[in-house]
């Protein structure tokens, strides 16, 4: 199986420390994209599921030991992007953001 390219934008209000947050992603195997904010890229070679679950328990984790705002987060694997999720403080985890009609 190929190695899948992944691109992760994350559009976070209100972060307390953007470096320990950046060290966390770092550590867990996410390079950070030169001149953007909060912009990474990866290599995965698991299947895309799992894949797309990492992500969110890495990005999920980073923001928890974190003091922020709000946050939402879209990906793409092998350039094809996934709908965007959004931080829900209630259940302190990643939701899928409902799409408007």
């Amino acid at each position: 199986m190929d190695a899948i390219e992944v691109i992760v934008l994350l559009d976070v209000g209100g972060l307390e420390d953007k470096e320990k947050f950046e060290k966390h992603v770092k550590k867990e195997g996410f390079k950070i994209v030169e001149g953007e904010d909060f912009v990474y890229t990866a290599k995965s070679s698991t299947t895309t599921f799992s894949t797309k679950a990492y992500i969110l328990e890495v990005f999920r984790k980073g923001l928890q030991k974190n003091k922020f705002n709000d946050a939402n987060l879209i990906f793409l694997l092998n350039e094809t992007p996934y709908p965007t999720y959004f931080y829900d403080k209630t259940t302190n985890d990643f939701e899928l953001a409902e799409v408007e009609k």
